[in-house]
This record gives structure tokens, sequence and C-alpha cells, in this order.
């Protein structure tokens, strides 16, 4: 008994440190790229940094700050804040889809480049990196 308590006791000690090293990693990774990390190792994103998709409501177009519900669709993933966002996505193929603002082509929302456009929290798609930076060099508004 005392040799069990003591190997789950290890489990979840290296359990824990694994889970340090993972955030630590995405820390470095954000600081890298010139994004601010708060106290709390949250991740400070500003007007025309890109955004991890998952942090995104693809119904409302909008940085929510925390991970959304992930939503698997003909083998991509979108993501909603709520059920009802689940199910506009499940069976709403224009609510998967968006406009790049630099080309005007459709862009798939799962495989976009999402950039934050507004302190409010107002994301744009684009349908590559290169696609936002042509559009930044047109478009001061986003800096």
């Amino acid at each position: 008994m005392k040799k069990s308590i003591k190997v789950l006791t290890g489990m979840f000690l290296i359990g824990i440190s694994l889970l340090s090293c993972n955030s630590a990693t995405e820390k470095e990774k954000a600081v890298e790229k010139g994004i601010a990390v708060g106290e709390n190792n949250q991740i400070s994103y500003q007007v025309g940094d890109h955004l991890p998709n998952d942090l995104v409501c693809m119904v409302n177009n909008a940085y929510m700050g925390k991970p959304q519900l992930p939503v698997p669709v003909e083998g991509k993933t979108y993501y909603g804040c709520c059920d009802m966002c689940v199910g506009k996505l499940n069976n709403d193929e224009s609510a998967r889809m968006a406009q790049d603002p630099f080309t005007g082509k459709p862009v798939d929302k799962s495989t976009s480049y999402i950039v934050l456009t507004s302190k409010e929290g107002a994301v744009a798609y684009f349908e590559s990196e290169e696609s936002y930076k042509d559009y930044k060099i047109k478009n001061k508004s986003i800096q």
C-alpha cells in the first residue's frame, strides 16, 4: 500500500513538472514574439497580434481571452463560445468562412491567419501571414 502511494505521488509530481515546462515554453514563445505576458503568466495580446485559433469565437469573430469550445466539422476544427455558436458552426457553412481583408478571397476560418484588429476584441481572418503583412503595409490602422 505504501509503495503504491509513493508511486502515485511520484507520478503526480512528474505530471506537475511537465505542466510547468509546457507553461514556461508557451510563455517563452510569447516573449520571443514580442507578446506581453502578465504576472499570472497569461498572454496579453495587442492589436495587430496573431491569435491562436482556440482563443477566438469564430461565430462572433471575437478574441475571447480563453480557450473556446472546439467544433470538429469535416476534419477541420472551428471554435465557438457557447452551444448556439457550436450549432451554427456545425450547420452553417457561412459561419466557417470569412473574407481576407487584403485579397478579398474567401478563407476557411479553421486554417486562416487570425489577427486581433481592435482593443474591443474584433478579429480578421487572412489567408496567410504574408497577406496580413501586405495588408498592414497598405492599412496603417493595424500596427
